[in-house]
């Protein structure tokens, strides 16, 4: 497989593996209360601070569990005044470029500047993924084929799924040879063997379309969504007598070909088969309704389609059905979208009252969203996360259909509270006055700062707090999130494949594995792993008690 050479990728390659990790300082809380310095229990995040270092600490809680990411991340199209665009020379990224890549970063261009910036990022947010997860990546075509490779290379190209190009606007006459008038998102899977099915939802203009086509193609009938046949036999009727069935509640309806679901079908099918065919599938069924005359037979000579009243119909009496049924099963979405550009973004901050250029409309990325099959527990993640449009979209979302989806934004900028978590307050209260207001999805989120490293050099941090040492030592250990306080057991944080773990701490002091605190050990596992400043109990006794023994700090892994 080809890959990409450019200066600097030496040192980044394996970085992540470098980065420090730091714990997350939650500021402050925000609900229907307003906002408050309670915890409220939200799993909804947004993280003001360098986005590579939040990714990092993500992992103990969220590794594997991300079921869809979309991010917006610099075009980096050499114009300085696009402040979030272009913000590879933001003072942030151009000291950690000096950091990392060293002398060598003197000779960067953008383009290699970009890479490096991105490379890392790239191998966390696969790290977060879900293995049936989705990464969106919207970028301009300046950086366009350096992602394709550099995504081939860390989500391997098996799990490529498409190039989706967007219309990102209409008119204008700004550029040399040609007006710049698309943008594109890449589409990659964590594995795409496991990943669902894009989906879309049938339109009622592609429902009249597929009708029409249906009508007018003769032996093709049916044939234009593949599996979706749902009324291949009614669109092959041609036969002057037309039967269907008037049901208790008043609705018409009958099994469409030879299905046989196990009940009837809401709404008006008609079908070309014979009376007698028709009564053999459902007297069975039904011998009690049709015997009491709940259900009776309607007929019709007419060379169209009947409504309940028996008037001649078009294509309309499918619309709820039709409609309803592709809301389940949908169709194949086109990788190009001509339906959000970027001017509906504009009016959307408008109405919003808040000034930032060059966010991504809420609806493109709720289209993006439904497409993955995103269910109402799915935890979004952008860690790009600008004016907040992806929090919008998965609030907007959660209000249509009742859903629990999560979203976590990281935002470097020092916008992250006055914009970022701004806009999503007023999603959540509403927005607008008069004919342009808005009413608020509600939801909650807790607001976090980056905060310290969880080591000082090469001992623990001692303004860490306990908890968030604890979490961090489980999951190097078990690649798991840590099970709740035992306060029985304060030093158990709990069991993985029957090895259960310990960690023995105390801050200013020093903890010993002894037999004193062996007696104070009620759960029962196959082995033990025990955290501790030291142990006194003999190798003989270690190996008779399935113990392995690790000592604080020096054998806690660094992620």
């Amino acid at each position: 497989m080809p890959t990409l050479d450019w200066i600097g990728k030496s040192k980044v390659v394996n970085h992540h593996l470098d980065v420090p990790y730091c714990v997350l300082d939650r500021k402050y809380s925000f609900d229907e209360n307003g906002q408050h310095e309670e915890d409220n229990g939200s799993e909804n995040m947004i993280i003001h601070g360098d986005n590579l270092l939040a990714l990092k600490s993500l992992l103990p809680q969220y590794e594997g569990l991300i079921k869809c990411i979309y991010i917006d991340p610099p075009y980096n199209t050499g114009e300085e005044g696009w402040v979030y665009n272009d913000n590879v020379n933001d003072p942030q990224i151009k000291k950690w470029l000096g950091e990392t890549v060293g002398k060598q970063g003197e000779d960067l261009s953008r383009h290699d500047k970009w890479l490096c910036m991105m490379y890392p990022r790239l191998r966390l947010l696969q790290k977060l993924l879900a293995e049936d997860g989705v990464i969106f990546i919207n970028i301009g075509e300046d950086e366009h084929s350096n992602l394709k490779l550099i995504c081939d290379e860390i989500f391997s190209a098996r799990n490529y799924i498409t190039d989706f190009s967007r219309q990102m606007k209409s008119g204008g006459a700004k550029g040399h040879y040609y007006t710049p008038s698309l943008d594109y998102i890449l589409a990659y899977a964590k594995n795409i063997n496991v990943l669902p099915y894009f989906r879309a939802v049938m339109t009622q203009k592609q429902i009249k379309t597929f009708y029409k086509f249906t009508q007018q193609e003769g032996s093709r009938k049916g044939e234009l969504y593949g599996e979706e046949r749902l009324f291949k036999s009614s669109l092959e009727a041609r036969a002057n007598q037309r039967y269907y069935i008037q049901c208790p509640d008043g609705t018409f309806a009958i099994p469409p070909g030879n299905s046989l679901p196990n009940k009837l079908e809401e709404g008006l099918i008609v079908t070309p088969l014979k009376t007698d065919k028709v009564w053999k599938w459902i007297y069975p069924r039904y011998k009690k309704e049709l015997e009491a005359g709940n259900i009776v037979f309607k007929k019709t000579s007419t060379s169209g389609l009947v409504d309940q009243n028996g008037n001649k119909s078009t294509w309309n009496i499918y619309n709820k059905l039709w409609l309803s049924e592709q809301q389940q099963k949908g169709v194949v979405p086109s990788n190009l979208i001509t339906e959000y550009e970027n001017r509906q973004s504009a009016a959307e901050l408008k109405n919003l009252q808040l000034n930032f250029n060059y966010a991504k409309p809420v609806r493109l990325i709720e289209y993006m969203l439904r497409i993955s099959q995103q269910d109402s527990n799915s935890i979004i993640l952008d860690s790009f996360a600008g004016s907040g449009t992806t929090a919008h979209a998965v609030l907007n979302m959660n209000k249509i259909d009742g859903g629990n989806r999560k979203f976590i934004l990281v935002e470097m900028g020092n916008y992250a509270d006055t914009i970022t978590a701004e806009r999503v307050k007023r999603v959540i209260n509403g927005y607008g006055t008069e004919k342009n207001a808005t009413e608020g999805t509600g939801g909650n989120f807790s607001y976090y700062e980056l905060g310290e490293s969880i080591f000082d050099g090469e001992a623990l941090n001692a303004s860490i707090g306990l908890d968030d040492i604890r979490k961090y030592v489980y999951f190097t250990e078990t690649q798991q999130k840590l099970e709740p306080l035992h306060t029985e057991e304060p030093c158990y944080m709990g069991t993985h494949m029957d090895v259960a773990y310990y960690f023995n701490y105390e801050k200013g002091n020093t903890t010993t594995l002894n037999r004193d605190f062996l007696h104070t050990i009620q759960t029962k596992a196959d082995e033990y792993v025990i955290y501790a400043d030291l142990c006194t109990l003999s190798q003989r006794e270690l190996e008779k008690w399935h113990i392995s023994f690790k000592k604080i700090p020096r054998d806690i892994k660094k992620m």
